[in-house]
């Protein structure tokens, strides 16, 4: 009942989720998909403790692409990322936990798999930054801006982890 409450609290008020309650987006793109790697990425983020709350696979429209990549609109790559996330399905993530968004990041790797070091999912998985496998928030906000834009409340699942205390202190 009181995840429930939360849930219903940040959905209204917009709120930050902080500490363990912390959410971020995350979305294996159509090359990953293409390539299999999506039980290879659920593993590592379940493994590292993190719980996992929504998960779709979804064919994202246009304009759900322009909105999610807004920032980039003037950047002279712009249409061909957009061209490149529709070509094929994209599985669209929400992971909760102690300060995932940042750890996510980290697990990832950098933007240019070149950069990104070996254990990381584009460290270990992308050669070229065009085809980098997934996409991952990189703050609390643009992480609440784009659960929003993907999932509707109601996808959202509230469940009690058993392993909780097992993983937070």
């Amino acid at each position: 009942m009181i995840c429930l409450f939360l849930s219903v609290f940040a959905y209204l008020f917009q709120s930050v989720w902080t500490g363990v309650n912390e959410r971020t987006f995350l979305a294996v793109k159509p090359d990953g998909v293409q390539r299999r790697l999506v039980g290879e990425i659920v593993r590592r983020f379940e493994r590292k403790g993190f719980k996992l709350v929504g998960l779709k696979l979804v064919q994202a429209s246009e304009d759900l692409l322009k909105e999610h990549y807004w920032s980039l609109r003037s950047k002279p790559f712009f249409t061909g990322l957009i061209s490149y996330m529709k070509s094929g399905p994209v599985v669209a993530m929400v992971w909760e936990g102690l300060d995932v968004v940042t750890t996510a990041r980290k697990m990832l790797g950098e933007t240019n798999p070149a950069d990104s070091l070996p254990g990381t999912i584009r460290g270990d998985f992308c050669v070229e930054v065009g085809r980098n496998v997934i996409h991952g928030s990189d703050s609390v906000e643009s992480a609440q801006r784009e659960i929003s834009l993907w999932f509707r409340q109601n996808e959202l699942q509230c469940w009690e982890d058993e392993s909780r205390h097992w993983i937070y202190d």
